[in-house]
């Protein structure tokens, strides 16, 4: 294997190890956040979309040199089968060499989409669940706030008949100020549990979008594994002694 697609393969290596580690379920996206916005990371990020981009062209490149690899090793029936043996089996390990590496190529090529959409959508799943929690805190604030008022607007009213002073009847709140305040009160309780909610369901649909993308890395890391496999035994097939060169 060559310089380039040695690193290639070392590049696809570490994708598939970091795409697992995204995937380890006991790591929440909240630490995962943390490590996202850690210095040393943000320093790296700074050129984020530049490096992302460089990469992507790469990848790109040499998937498109190995296509041509493929093509141009694809010429076994143009051989003559019966003066040229040797020449049959190089040009089979040749194309088994080009498939290969466009095997590479490609998967390097996805996952590393793959790998972006999965830290963006664990950035995303850890900013609503901070924002659930905010919104959450101020739903209990604000209904513990309404309870003590009316818990004191209870004990006013019973030591002020206590007092002998009488209550308007109206509600036991006294006039219309408390009554209206209390309405705000309520309609804020209200407001508060509904963007509860929409954060709760938008919170939901991230959760969702980031079980597929695992699901769908796992799908490509059995496939990367399963294509291996081939490699391998196709390499204790058609191997052949009389061939020793390398890419």
């Amino acid at each position: 294997m060559s310089l380039q697609w040695t690193a290639v393969a070392a590049f696809l290596y570490g994708e598939v190890f970091a795409v697992l580690l995204l995937c380890v379920p006991f790591i929440s996206p909240t630490r995962w956040n943390r490590v996202f916005k850690s210095r040393l990371v943000k320093m790296v990020m700074a050129y984020g979309n530049t490096y992302f981009i460089v990469l992507i062209l790469i990848l790109v490149f040499l998937l498109i040199d190995a296509c041509r690899e493929v093509r141009k090793y694809s010429v076994t029936e143009k051989v003559d089968l019966i003066n040229n043996p040797v020449a049959v089996e190089h040009i089979h390990m040749k194309l088994f060499r080009a498939q290969r590496n466009l095997y590479i190529a490609g998967f390097a090529l996805l996952l590393w989409f793959l790998l972006r959409r999965l830290v963006t959508l664990l950035s995303q799943q850890a900013s609503m669940v901070a924002s659930n929690e905010a919104f959450r805190k101020q739903a209990e604030g604000a209904s513990d706030a309404a309870r003590k008022y009316m818990e004191e607007n209870e004990r006013l009213q019973e030591k002020l008949k206590e007092a002998g002073i009488e209550v308007p009847e109206g509600g036991r709140k006294g006039p219309g100020l408390e009554e209206e305040n209390n309405t705000k009160l309520k309609a804020e309780l209200k407001k508060l549990k509904e963007e509860y909610e929409i954060t709760k369901k938008a919170l939901q649909t991230s959760e969702n979008d980031v079980k597929a993308i695992k699901k769908q890395a796992e799908n490509l890391t059995k496939e990367y594994d399963r294509l291996l496999e081939e490699h391998a035994k196709l390499q204790a097939q058609g191997g052949t002694p009389r061939v020793k060169k390398d890419d």
